[in-house]
């Protein structure tokens, strides 16, 4: 995996080790070497300087990784759950070194809520993707994270926006996992853009309230269902938290939890309508509370609605602290995922649709 921090341009750190004919750079700076790509003309490659304590850079990064045969499914469409592994991992990387950057507490970002994501392009085995991730807006206690993912195939440098996400990290201390440190504030272009971010933050805000609300009900299973119906198709996983999906910690990686829940929702689609399908879009995904390293969780998926040629699942994942079982169950994560099937050339392929019984109508009423 590869780590680039962005300026104007793409911008490689370059150490001592890799120019031997050059005296080392003194502790207080670091070089940097310009690069091709990301919309940039070719150019010659120039070196820059620039001291660290003085530098303004704005907040970004980028991740680069091939994609492999686990990361796809069956016929090559790599998982949307790996896509939004990764658009976490960049998210987190670029939040918890703003987050440390001023003196005091050091933290590591948590992530708090995923806004709608949607699946631009497919992406194959064997294609490389570039996450780049940037700071947008900060309140006192969060951190707003736009993120952007390209696929590239490497042999006839075609590239493609695949995905644009919006992600909410709040700091947690590394001393005291209780306490949100505060959030260094950012430089913001114009006030315009300062005001649209915290309408963002205040919109967000008063959605995660909302959906608290319906963080009480829990998916019953059903004996012998019948074809095309909720129960037929509804499915669960589940997963004993360890330490390599953790964060320092000792919680569980957002990253890790959406990876799952897209495994959860992918499994629905496929018994619902039996044909190959991928990932279109993710509403809000509402992390209610931290899920911590030891927890047994349960990610379980209900189809909710079907059109033509798409299918929306709803997603819930429930904690149970096994150590710590006088905290009981709760109800950590909820989402919606919306799943399109395709036949065999890869193209929308029509869905069956979703047969609702009554006592099925009446829960999603409630």
């Amino acid at each position: 995996m590869i780590f680039t921090t962005s300026f104007t341009t793409v911008l490689e750190v370059v150490y001592p080790i890799d120019l031997p004919s050059k005296p080392a750079a003194p502790p207080d700076s670091v070089h940097f070497i310009t690069t091709r790509g990301s919309g940039v003309k070719d150019e010659p490659r120039r070196k820059l300087k620039m001291s660290i304590s003085n530098a303004q850079a704005t907040p970004s990064i980028q991740i680069c990784r091939i994609m492999r045969p686990d990361d796809a499914n069956i016929v090559g469409n790599v998982h949307g759950g790996t896509i939004l592994k990764m658009i976490e991992e960049a998210g987190c990387i670029i939040g918890t070194r703003h987050c440390n950057t001023q003196t005091g507490d050091r933290c590591v970002a948590a992530l708090a809520r995923v806004e709608r994501t949607d699946f631009l392009h497919p992406m194959f085995i064997g294609e490389v993707a570039h996450v780049s991730a940037e700071i947008t807006y900060t309140s006192k206690h969060s951190v707003e994270v736009q993120v952007n993912v390209l696929s590239e195939n490497i042999v006839t440098g075609a590239k493609k926006l695949t995905n644009k996400a919006t992600l909410w990290y709040v700091p947690f201390s590394l001393q005291n996992v209780a306490k949100i440190v505060e959030v260094p504030p950012i430089e913001y272009s114009s006030p315009e853009q300062e005001e649209a971010g915290k309408k963002r933050y205040e919109a967000q805000k008063l959605e995660r309230l909302e959906t608290k609300e319906r963080n009480g009900e829990i998916i019953m299973s059903v004996s012998l269902p019948e074809p095309y119906t909720v129960a037929f198709s509804q499915s669960s996983l589940i997963h004993l938290i360890g330490p390599s999906d953790c964060t320092l910690h000792g919680f569980v990686h957002g990253g890790v939890t959406m990876k799952l829940m897209d495994e959860v929702a992918g499994i629905v689609a496929a018994r619902h309508c039996k044909t190959n399908i991928v990932t279109a879009s993710v509403d809000a995904i509402n992390f209610h509370r931290k899920i911590k390293k030891g927890c047994v969780i349960t990610i379980s998926g209900r189809m909710t609605f079907t059109s033509n040629k798409s299918m929306e699942i709803e997603v819930f994942v429930d904690a149970d602290p096994l150590v710590e079982a006088e905290k009981g169950k709760y109800r950590a994560v909820t989402a919606f995922f919306t799943y399109i099937s395709l036949d065999k050339d890869n193209k929308p392929h029509p869905v069956p649709p979703l047969k609702v019984s009554n006592a099925e109508l009446v829960c999603s009423v409630i």
